[in-house]
């Protein structure tokens, strides 16, 4: 990339989209860091996909407190000197509480996030993968993450559609949507060569990047 290459590149989508992957890939691309955030290690995920509202508070508490500690780490590393790629957007964290919470665990986890006055730093680029639900559905099952085989289609759908909303009235920065129903830039190079070029063009504003009309034009 140039010499005006993003510093900071968020890689975000819902569940199955497969940001962290491609996160890895740019990141080897970009000679980057690569900041991903530990899913798996949340004790409480695979009881929220199984049983809903009974785990949604600690669930998400969870991630709160393991991703604030992350941007703190990486804001005393000198985030700035590096350039690096994460697999989420700080403020995802608020998308699914809002999503899982009843109102008074809501308010319980805005005191909680507001005490702990979280400053994320803010992306030079933000990716967002956007893809149809069966997509999602396939891709969850076919990684086989044993703590996603209780998650629905229901819920997913819900949690596209929060996705959806909040990119839509995102103006943080520049901002690439990709059409990810139909590409594969983790296993297919002529797709993700392709969605990298697309990168490297994005510098500002708002952009769609979708493959099936980009090959044709």
């Amino acid at each position: 990339m140039n010499a005006k290459k993003p510093r900071f590149v968020v890689v975000e989508g819902p569940i199955g989209a497969g940001k962290t992957a491609l996160a890895g890939r740019l990141a080897g691309s970009l000679s980057a860091e690569l900041v991903l955030e530990d899913v798996a290690g949340n004790p409480f995920l695979e009881r929220f996909y199984r049983d809903g509202r009974a785990a949604a508070l600690p669930a998400q508490m969870f991630f709160l407190f393991a991703r604030a500690r992350q941007l703190e780490d990486l804001r005393q590393s000198s985030l700035f000197n590096d350039v690096r790629v994460a697999d989420y957007l700080f403020a995802k964290d608020r998308l699914f509480a809002e999503l899982n919470l009843d109102a008074d665990e809501l308010r319980l986890y805005e005191q909680v996030a507001d005490k702990l006055d979280v400053e994320p730093p803010a992306p030079d680029l933000v990716i967002y993968l956007q893809a149809s639900v069966d997509s999602l559905l396939e891709r969850i099952a076919r990684r086989g993450n044993a703590f996603e085989r209780f998650i629905d289609r229901r819920y997913l759908e819900r949690v596209a559609e929060a996705y959806a909303r909040f990119f839509h009235a995102y103006n943080d920065g520049p901002l690439l949507i990709v059409n990810a129903s139909a590409i594969d830039p983790v296993h297919n190079d002529a797709d993700y060569e392709q969605l990298f070029r697309q990168i490297e063009r994005t510098t500002g504003g708002r952009h769609f990047f979708n493959p099936v009309a980009a090959a044709l034009a």
